[in-house]
């Protein structure tokens, strides 16, 4: 079951450059960073109120991120939704006809297990699944 919006993912060119211009403007510091090297990937995360804010920056330029930057640009990268038994979301979107570029779930940012859908059988929004890391949940 999905629980809530997790965090909002935003691509950036340097986390350096970007986190000064998003602690003015949340009004917050930066939390916590570090490096996600599966996805070839660092974030930057910022606490507003209940919400979560990740900025990401690419390690590699054939990550993800850097092929979005190359083609889209800065901005809006995508949408993570908490749940409490991702294996289960997983199967449940599998079965529903949604297209997953993970099947499985993998370690991510922020103590968290990931699994993204593919933006073309989500109406071209990529959306993250994310469960807090319990080992005996998978």
């Amino acid at each position: 079951m999905l629980l809530r919006i997790e965090h909002l993912g935003i691509a950036v060119d340097s986390l350096s450059d970007s986190i000064p211009i998003y602690e003015a403007l949340l009004n917050t510091p930066c939390y916590k960073q570090e490096a996600v090297s599966s996805e070839g990937v660092k974030t930057a995360f910022f606490q507003v109120g209940p919400n979560k804010i990740e900025l990401l920056e690419a390690t590699s330029p054939d990550s993800p991120i850097a092929k979005f930057l190359a083609t889209k640009g800065k901005g809006f990268h995508h949408v993570a939704f908490e749940t409490d038994h991702i294996q289960k979301e997983i199967d449940r979107l599998l079965a529903a006809g949604f297209e997953l570029i993970h099947h499985s779930p993998k370690p991510g940012a922020d103590h968290k297990i990931i699994a993204f859908l593919h933006p073309k059988s989500s109406d071209k929004l990529l959306v993250e699944l994310c469960q807090d890391h319990v080992p005996s949940a998978m």
